[in-house]
């Protein structure tokens, strides 16, 4: 299994002592401590372990166990229990779809027992929740096999398409989607807009505003496009997050990862959302592939967003990516900071390229 945020591994270890029964509840730390030691997992070895923005991932041999972390951010709120129960079993629901039974198995609840121990689905006062995964082959997935230089055959990318296309065919329309689409992509270069130019110091020659103006301004151009669109039926529930780091090349495919926290996040174009999983694998170096997760579509008869829409989407997702990169030089413990604006600085050259007609979008 891969993750959706930046992560590091965890170093510290807190001896899974009896706890106290306290109304409060174990700590974090000891929750970790518990699913970290040999009584969570009798005769297996330590899991391998993962701290993401929204999550601590245990890597099992063959196990996954996701715990959700008490944190607030402006895009979601884990802090109280409830919510963390409701978004595991919202990401179980929903990744089912793509991944299966068989890859998102159960949700689980972490209990304190009477005698103050730590347990997995035992008697006790519910504590927290895990989602529990079957462990993919790390190695497999899209962006570690064009990273490793094992570029996947075609029928491989093939199947991702083919499997794709039946979800979107059958994903829900929600009512008001239209409407949910347009104001979430306003939204999102809004943001792109203010945040890049709060961080230009750092991005030298290639931020320009007027980028991030003109793709606000080629995405209100479109909206009756899109709200036509919606009215047809193709504004879908889609994944949400579908990056090359969520697509496992078993045979037949994993898509994994599924976005579970904001419906709205989730409100999909299929001709963009492709598109964006194929401009994520040029960015690895192969551009092969987005002519191939697009054309599935195009033969299914679905009817394809004009050259100027797809334009607005190519350029959004672009500078939203530039976005989402260069804030990581905001968090309070940065790791790798020379990494994030040589990548901030490579999606506001695509941006640019798009824009411009130099480069397909």
């Amino acid at each position: 299994m891969q993750c959706s945020f930046r992560y590091r591994h965890r170093e510290k270890h807190v001896d899974p002592a009896p706890l106290k029964a306290r109304v409060a509840g174990p700590s974090l730390a000891e929750k970790c401590a518990f699913l970290e030691s040999c009584a969570a997992r009798p005769g297996q070895p330590r899991p391998e372990v993962i701290e993401t923005h929204t999550a601590m991932v245990f890597l099992g041999q063959d196990t996954v166990w996701k715990m959700k972390t008490p944190v607030r951010l402006p895009f979601l709120d884990f802090s109280r229990l409830s919510a963390r129960e409701h978004a595991c079993r919202e990401e179980v629901r929903l990744n089912r779809v793509l991944a299966g039974k068989e890859v998102y198995r159960d949700v689980l609840a972490l209990t304190l027992r009477a005698d103050g121990l730590l347990a997995l689905e035992g008697s006790g006062r519910v504590v927290d929740w895990l989602v529990e995964m079957r462990r993919l082959p790390a190695g497999e997935t899209l962006d570690n096999r064009l990273r490793d230089g094992r570029p996947p055959e075609r029928s491989e990318i093939g199947r991702v398409a083919e499997r794709m296309q039946e979800f979107y065919r059958m994903a829900p329309r929600p009512k008001g989607a239209g409407e949910g689409y347009l104001e979430r992509w306003m939204r999102e270069g809004r943001v792109n807009a203010g945040n890049l130019a709060e961080m230009a110091p750092h991005l030298g020659a290639a931020f320009k505003s007027e980028t991030a103006g003109a793709a606000l301004a080629l995405m209100e151009a479109n909206r009756g496009e899109i709200m036509e669109r919606a009215g047809l039926g193709l504004i879908v529930e889609g994944h949400g997050d579908l990056r090359p780091e969520h697509v496992c090349l078993e045979n037949p495919p994993v898509i994994f990862d599924r976005l579970e926290f904001d419906p709205i996040l989730r409100l999909a174009d299929p001709f963009e959302e492709m598109n964006y999983l194929g401009l994520e694998c040029e960015a690895l170096g192969a551009a092969w592939i987005r002519s191939m997760l697009l054309t599935p579509l195009l033969r299914s008869g679905l009817k394809p967003p004009g050259r100027q829409l797809m334009k607005s989407y190519g350029v959004n997702r672009c500078l939203t990516r530039a976005r989402l990169a260069i804030d990581h030089l905001r968090d309070a413990e940065i790791r790798t900071p020379e990494k994030w604006p040589l990548q901030a600085r490579f999606y506001l050259e695509r941006a640019k390229m798009i824009l411009t007609g130099t480069r397909a979008d």
